[in-house]
């Protein structure tokens, strides 16, 4: 298998393009400066992942600025610290305000010149919009979970995504899902029998950070520890 062998990558964003964990930690420290205890960024990501997850759980389809609103909430009730409902709500609307991985945007120009690019990803149309300027590439198809009504690691997303993608002559064996979740992306990559390529954004560090710990199998067919090794493996396989 070779990354040349397929047509389409599809592609997670958030902890995949956009650098979600500094984004969620600059957001909450506000309220974990109103704790008056030393929270660590390890510590404070693994929370929210873990109210994430249960929110998504509860509301599938409820938009992800209001979800992320009702986790800083859960967050504030956990910590025991009060927050008043703008606080919530500037937090529910920073997805915006994250910042992109500083290979994002160079490689994501590079990979468009060989295959189509889709975007999967547990966000709503108007947060993913203002990720979109930061990543400066027009990708070729946009799902959200706004627009399927549930969260990854629903399998509806999967199906959702690779309905549309078959009305468009693509099919599964044409398809690369990329991702750095093992939990929302590659556990249920696998079970649609799809190749993937785990982008291991923490491979420096230790524990799982904004994501869950994954359940089942997460096994992937290639391993970069950015986007910009991705790219440059293709290019490696382009010049042979």
């Amino acid at each position: 298998m070779t990354l040349r062998d397929f047509k389409a990558l599809t592609f997670d964003c958030y902890g995949t393009l956009i650098d979600w964990e500094s984004g969620i930690h600059a957001g909450l420290l506000p309220l974990i400066a109103k704790t008056g205890r030393p929270i660590g960024r390890d510590e404070a990501l693994e929370r929210f992942a873990h109210h994430e997850v249960a929110q998504e759980e509860a509301t599938p389809s409820m938009i992800y600025s209001d979800l992320l609103t009702e986790v800083h909430r859960r967050l504030a009730a956990e910590w025991g610290v009060a927050a008043t409902e703008e606080e919530h709500r500037r937090f529910g609307a920073s997805v915006p305000d994250w910042p992109a991985f500083p290979d994002s945007a160079e490689a994501l120009a590079y990979l468009k010149k060989h295959y189509k690019l889709v975007i999967l990803s547990n966000v709503d149309r108007a947060s993913f919009a203002g990720s979109n300027e930061r990543l400066g590439v027009d990708f070729d198809a946009i799902y959200t979970a706004q627009d399927i009504g549930s969260y990854k690691p629903d399998p509806r997303n999967f199906q959702f995504m690779l309905d549309r993608l078959a009305e468009q002559g693509i099919g599964k064996a044409d398809i690369l899902h990329t991702a750095q979740s093992l939990f929302h992306d590659h556990v249920p990559a696998k079970r649609f029998g799809l190749a993937s390529a785990w982008i291991d954004r923490r491979a420096d560090q230790g524990g799982w950070g904004a994501t869950a710990k994954p359940a089942g199998d997460a096994r992937y067919d290639f391993r970069f520890t950015s986007l910009a090794e991705m790219a440059e493996a293709h290019r490696r396989e382009m010049a042979r």
